[in-house]
């Protein structure tokens, strides 16, 4: 039946007709049909596969945080709790290897039947502990010797998937017979509590609502590119169509039928690669996250919206971009090679997208607290990312009809880019959005990590430990610097006691209690002159430590505690080394005033300073060893050797590395998430920029074919390739890193901000850059494939 019949259906019968006609075609056009339909199904199929996932982020945080709340512990619910058959004590005993943070938690029951964590079925006993599968592998590799022998327990289980928050968590329970209620150590009932969160830092709503846009943007171009593969074939198919009766409207039907084919088996790909994807997911770790399989679930709305939208989307893209097409019997007239693209109407784009951001700023009574509309937000930053792809095709023909001349790659690049400039554009708008994106949440994240970033480590030195535990006696500072002069790969130790003293309420009064509490901090003179500026010590010296405006640690004891002042050496009224008859202390006349300096671990310690000879009683009141260690950077792992070492001397050692950071936990989030998504989404984008890559070397495989017939070099036509992809490829990067720059600049001003890094901008650059030029060496082996004589041939 031809497709002009007599009789015509009308209405939703003749779309009904028209579209199965295009499908067909797509299905049963020989092998350039379904070649064709499966290059956009690939295309297409790779942005479902991530759409899906952005569509199981939900289920995945909320899964996530209900694993982590099953197995909180709420001392706010558990004050008071009496020891019991179902009661344990614990305390947390965490440790870092290599890098990686270890979670641990010590256990000890108080009956026969005591409360369990998530995941463990039978509570370890003393010397025993349970391990996350993570762990259990680590350890059990070679390579774990060291952290296995700073545990020091036998593995009798694992821990189950309920009580982990990820199948790559580093996290083990171990049975301490030692424990007893003290500051550190908690008894407790059950376990389960609710996670609090505060409310969403305006700043960081702003990072959240436009990195949706940033991700997700690019994904939509890219779909839009894949349902575009193979038009110039397709519009010659429909002029032939034209000729054996065929209208207008017919004809583009059916071009959106064929479109909406490969849209639907894209969207039976992505299913496929997702539910691929979700598999293995927790073998893969991002950014130190990962997830269960069970995590990676997308919401069922979403997933209706992604199948109505993905087809529906396909057939507007196809029908619109036939409007530029004129589909006669005799051929085809492409209107847009002719008349050249208008500026007019796509530069206001990203104008009124900044206008639309600034107007959101103002909402509140200043841009950091003003409470942002989202829909807002996200529509100007679209409206911005939307005008930098719409300018990228003008800015391609604007530039590349203006060059002449040349060697014959050049030549042939830009006479092909000159004839055909949208193909190319479209080819590298993806990484041009991305990139632009990339570099406005970047200079946004640069400008505010110092708002949500404290440093909480060492004062930079690369080599030095520190190491704080517990001191039963003032013999333990010196038992604490023998043994990590003895651990493997460390060159230097200094130590000190740490305890803290009392200013008595009547100082006629021996036997009275302190008022005002103070530190007290006793060492040698190599390790006082690690905490202040000392001209010169010797055992026996004590020192009043303030800092540089000349305020000591409060106002009551910097007026008690000078030479020949009393205090009491006990650490307060209820303190562990309290006694009916506290004992005295005179600070010696002799005692000097020093400045104090930033330690090791960052702090500012300030107050008493004694050598150990100045202060006669043996014993402190709850004191703790605090040793600084030097590093030998030659001896691999010396760090790990020292964590041993402490681990040995006390479980609960605080060990702190140098550059230690402590951040907001919403930043954390944020940001992690959003190095998630961007590697994802930039994996994404090489796969379809590959994909169309490949899509356009087809087409034009009989033309490759002919010139290498006519004499032509393959290495000019190489060459020429390589420039074809280039010049485009220059000029959305240089468009991308204008675009990105204002919106920074944008959003800094939304978010109160008035000092962009302009570093953050090449190594974004540089990214697309290096990634075009992967895509661009990886298309190469099928180029000299399609430049084989045999691609004369047609069918």
């Amino acid at each position: 039946m031809s497709p002009a019949a007599t009789t015509h259906p009308r209405g939703a019968a003749a779309w009904a007709r028209d579209l199965a006609m295009g499908a067909r075609f797509a299905v049963d056009g020989g092998r350039e049909g379904w070649v064709r339909t499966l290059l956009t199904a690939v295309g297409v199929g790779l942005g479902v596969t991530l759409l899906l996932g952005a569509a199981s982020v939900p289920h995945l945080m909320e899964s996530r945080q209900e694993r982590r709340e099953a197995r909180l512990i709420d001392l706010n619910t558990e004050k008071g709790t009496r020891p019991g058959a179902g009661t344990l004590l614990y305390r947390y005993s965490d440790t870092e290897f290599r890098g990686a943070g270890v979670h641990g938690t010590l256990l000890r029951p108080d009956g026969r039947s005591p409360v369990r964590p998530p995941g463990v079925h039978t509570l370890p006993r003393a010397g025993e502990m349970v391990v996350s599968p993570a762990l259990g592998e680590l350890l059990a590799a070679p390579g774990g010797a060291l952290l296995h022998e700073r545990l020091g327990r036998t593995v009798v289980g694992t821990i189950a998937a309920p009580g982990l928050a990820g199948p790559g968590e580093l996290t083990y329970y171990a049975g301490d017979d030692s424990l007893t209620a003290s500051g550190e150590v908690h008894r407790i009932s059950h376990f389960g509590g609710e996670l609090t969160t505060a409310p969403m830092n305006p700043t960081l709503g702003v990072i959240v609502v436009v990195a949706c846009v940033v991700l997700l943007m690019p994904v939509v171009v890219l779909m839009a590119t894949a349902v575009r593969f193979g038009g110039e074939r397709r519009d010659r198919r429909m002029a032939a169509l034209r000729l054996v009766g065929a209208d207008r409207r017919m004809t583009r039907r059916m071009a959106a039928g064929e479109t909406l084919c490969g849209a639907l088996g894209g969207l039976l790909l992505g299913a496929g690669l997702f539910l691929l994807a979700r598999r293995f997911i927790g073998r893969i770790t991002l950014w130190d996250v990962n997830a269960f399989p069970s995590d990676l679930t997308p919401h069922p709305a979403l997933v209706a919206l992604i199948v109505l939208a993905v087809p529906l989307s396909a057939v507007l893209v196809t029908l619109v971009a036939l409007r530029g097409v004129a589909i006669e019997p005799l051929g085809v007239v492409r209107q847009h090679t002719p008349r050249r693209r208008r500026v007019w109407w796509r530069l206001p784009l990203p104008v009124l997208g900044a206008v639309v951001l600034l107007l959101t700023g103002r909402a509140g009574p200043s841009p950091a607290d003003a409470r942002l509309h989202p829909a807002l937000l996200a529509g100007g930053a679209l409206l911005v990312l939307f005008g930098i792809s719409m300018l990228l095709p003008w800015l391609v023909e604007a530039v590349v009809a203006r060059l002449r001349g040349g060697p014959v790659p050049w030549q042939l690049a830009i006479r092909r880019l000159q004839l055909s400039s949208g193909t190319a554009a479209r080819a590298v708008s993806g990484i041009t959005v991305a990139v632009a994106g990339a570099i406005a949440l970047q200079m946004l994240f640069a400008a505010v990590q110092d708002d949500f970033v404290r440093v909480a480590g060492q004062d930079g030195t690369p080599d030095r430990l520190t190491v704080t535990l517990p001191a039963r006696d003032a013999a333990t500072g010196r038992k604490t610097a023998e043994a990590f002069r003895a651990a493997k790969g460390v060159r230097g130790v200094t130590a000190v006691l740490s305890s803290s003293v009392s200013v008595p309420a009547d100082r006629g009064a021996r036997g009275e209690r302190g008022s005002s509490a103070a530190p007290l901090t006793v060492g040698d003179c190599p390790g006082l002159r690690e905490l202040a500026h000392l001209r010169s010590c010797k055992d026996g010296d004590v020192f009043l430590v303030q800092d540089s405006s000349g305020a000591a640690d409060g106002g009551a004891f910097a007026r008690t505690a000078r030479p020949g002042g009393k205090v009491l050496l006990h650490d307060g009224p209820d303190g562990p080394g309290a006694k009916d008859r506290p004992p005295l202390w005179t600070i010696p006349r002799t005692a000097r005033t020093a400045t104090a300096r930033p330690g090791p671990a960052g702090a500012v310690v300030l107050g008493i300073f004694a050598t150990p000879s100045a202060l006669p009683v043996p014993d402190l009141a709850g004191p703790l060893a605090m040793a600084t260690l030097t590093l030998d950077p030659r001896v691999p792992d010396a760090a790990e050797y020292a964590r041993n070492t402490a681990a040995r001397l006390d479980p609960t050692a605080d060990v702190i590395g140098p550059h230690r950071t402590e951040q907001d936990s919403q930043f954390t989030s944020v940001r992690t998430g959003l190095l998630v998504a961007s590697t994802v989404t930039m994996a994404l984008i090489a796969a379809s920029m590959l994909v169309s890559t490949l899509e356009q070397l087809r087409e034009r495989r009989r033309l490759l074919a002919v010139l290498v017939a006519f004499g032509t070099r393959r290495a000019d036509l190489g060459w020429s390739v390589l420039w074809q992809t280039a010049v485009p490829v220059a000029l959305g990067l240089g468009l991308a890193v204008v675009g990105g720059c204002g919106l920074g600049l944008t959003l800094l001003h939304l978010v109160g901000k008035s000092a962009p890094d302009w570093s953050v901008i090449w190594p974004m650059t540089g990214a697309g850059a290096a990634l075009v030029l992967v895509v661009t060496l990886l298309s190469l082996p099928p180029l000299w494939r399609l430049m084989r004589p045999d691609g004369l041939r047609t069918e």
